[in-house]
């Protein structure tokens, strides 16, 4: 039965091939044409859409970092530049095909801790490029790229570099990883010293290296540089001076700052401790903050001179006037006391003697309005406007709120604060003959913004009364200035603890000027907390003044106006 079926069965056609394979052959030989025809004329009609194509996915475009601007000192010494240098970067594609060997010895390279890479790549895996290194010493880059990598890849950019370190880190600042400023005059200047980024169209290879460049884009525009006040020379005097006082009196901190008593520049702000801005992990808390011209204390008795100027102008006292002290003065039910008995003093021994009973009775026979308007034009409970960032402003109460015992302790310079560098700059109203200055950061020729506080006749009259606080029975004979004659005022300032002023604590300050028949310089010294056994501002600060001033002075090449004590040899002839 099976065989009769199949015997039986219909046999296909020879026509129902031979058509089914005809349209398989016409097909393909369709699709064939279409391919050629289109092969053609990609390749030789229009041969340009390739290479546009071939071009979008090697064609790039990428940055280009730009020069950051130097900052200078006034004879243009560099404080901070911008070095070359590489950032290197990674595909982690790439990379994860490295032998662990590779990998550790390029994290010895770049410092990186063991591991490093390997987590970068795990974490980044799906990403073409990450950085692992910026702005790499290139010395160690030419080491990296010495191990022919695949998948490392070298960007250029630019790296801050401190010259001057320590000695002005306070005052300079310094920027972060992105090269942004971060305090000082790289954080205010910010958009003065930054630069703008360039573009340039490169070609990249199959692993997204660079290989070759197209096109500039965009030119890079390098920053603006900026030009300070201040003398890297006495800025470094200052510096070692400070620190060596600092460290011998076992102190918790220190401040100086040097004015040009002619038109306000500032010359040095130094600070104690301070830290390397080039190594950022030598910064601590608080070791970056400028306390020159950010932190306040009470000044103290180096703000009697302006009492005294202050009566004299106002026609409250006569350079005559005498005033009898006796060791104590009742305001009410406060007393004023002095450190000894003085007896009665004229004008130029309650300066000299620093007394503060004579002040106070001084302070009393001004009106409250007066008096303070005087501290006012001082700059007292004002900013200095040099415009560093965080400026101190100072404090100092509404005149109408004072009682006379207020008004008495503020003339011995208690109850009103200031910077360093604000009572540095109200002495320039006493050194240059009763004009006060603005200060300035910048360099610069004149003061545009001075003004006149006391009268030349005043201002000379207290300047000799204060020739006489660094004679041998005055309170600062350790501040004198070999060659020069100098002027000044100390301070003695106990601190303010939570339950009142401290017995044990105090700031150490002197503010003085030479040479003190013409001055040039103002210095302002002061030492927190000097813990080694003197804490008197004439022992622990004036000693610093008198160094610093008489270096500052023949760096600038200002002539003595004192002859100097020599030494005379004798000799012996012989025949």
């Amino acid at each position: 039965m099976l065989d009769f079926r199949v015997r039986n069965a219909k046999k296909p056609s020879v026509s129902d091939f031979s058509g089914r394979r005809n349209f398989l052959v016409f097909f393909m030989m369709a699709c064939m044409l279409i391919l050629v025809g289109r092969a053609i004329d990609l390749q030789v009609f229009n041969k340009q859409f390739l290479k546009e194509e071939g071009d979008k996915r090697q064609v790039d475009d990428v940055s280009v970092s730009a020069y950051r601007g130097m900052i200078k000192d006034r004879n243009e010494q560099p404080l901070a530049i911008s070095t070359p240098v590489e950032s290197v970067g990674i595909n982690p594609r790439e990379l994860k095909f490295l032998k662990e060997d590779q990998l550790m010895q390029m994290e010895k390279l770049l410092s990186l801790p063991a591991g490093k890479i390997k987590e970068l790549i795990k974490q980044y895996a799906q990403r073409r490029f990450i950085y692992i290194a910026r702005r790499v010493n290139p010395q160690i880059s030419e080491q990296v790229k010495a191990l022919k990598l695949e998948g490392v890849y070298f960007e250029r950019d630019f790296k801050r570099f401190y010259p001057a370190g320590a000695v002005s880190a306070h005052l300079v600042g310094f920027t972060d990883f992105e090269d942004v400023g971060q305090e000082g005059m790289e954080f205010y200047y910010e958009e003065l010293l930054k630069g703008h980024e360039g573009s340039k169209r490169v070609v990249r290879d199959g692993q997204r290296r660079i290989i070759e460049d197209i096109e500039s884009i965009k030119e890079p525009i390098s920053g603006k540089n900026i030009e300070l006040s201040i003398d890297q020379r006495i800025q470094y005097l200052a510096y070692r001076e400070l620190q060596l006082a600092v460290s011998l009196n076992k102190a918790k901190s220190g401040a100086l700052v040097i004015l040009d008593a002619k038109n306000g520049e500032i010359l040095a702000a130094v600070n104690q401790p301070s830290f390397n801005p080039n190594t950022k992990s030598s910064l601590t808390e608080g070791s970056h903050r400028n306390r020159a011209l950010t932190d306040i204390f009470e000044p103290g008795s180096t703000v009697k001179p302006f009492v005294v100027a202050a009566a004299l102008d106002g026609g409250y006292v006569s350079p005559s006037s005498m005033f009898v002290t006796n060791g104590t003065y009742q305001i009410g039910r406060n007393t004023v006391k002095d450190v000894h008995n003085y007896g009665t003093l004229d004008l130029t021994h309650v300066i000299k003697k620093s007394s503060n009973i004579g002040v106070s009775m001084m302070a009393l026979k001004m009106p409250p309005k007066y008096f303070w308007n005087i501290y006012h034009k001082l700059g007292f409970g004002v900013s200095a406007g040099s415009g560093f960032p965080g400026e101190a402003i100072g404090t100092m109460r509404d005149y109408k709120k004072w009682s006379d015992f207020d008004r008495a302790i503020m003339s011995f310079g208690y109850g009103i604060s200031s910077s360093a560098l604000q009572l540095a700059r109200a002495y320039t109203a006493l050194a240059d003959d009763g004009v006060l200055h603005s200060v300035s950061l910048l360099k610069r020729e004149e003061d545009d913004d001075a003004v006149r506080v006391f009268s030349a006749k005043t201002a000379k009259s207290v300047r000799k009364m204060m020739e006489t606080v660094l004679m041998k029975d005055g309170t600062a004979y350790e501040g004198r200035v070999d060659g020069y004659t100098a002027a000044g005022k100390t301070g003695t300032v106990k601190k303010a603890g939570a339950g009142g002023y401290t017995e044990k604590n105090y700031f150490a300050v002197f503010a003085g000027m030479a040479p003190a028949t013409d001055p040039r310089l103002i210095i302002v010294v002061m030492i927190d907390e000097p813990s080694a056994g003197q804490y008197y501002g004439g022992l622990v600060s004036a000693p610093v003044f008198s160094k610093v001033m008489a270096g500052a002075l023949r760096i600038l090449e200002v002539a003595p106006d004192q002859e100097e004590t020599m030494p005379i040899l004798l000799t012996q002839k012989t025949h």
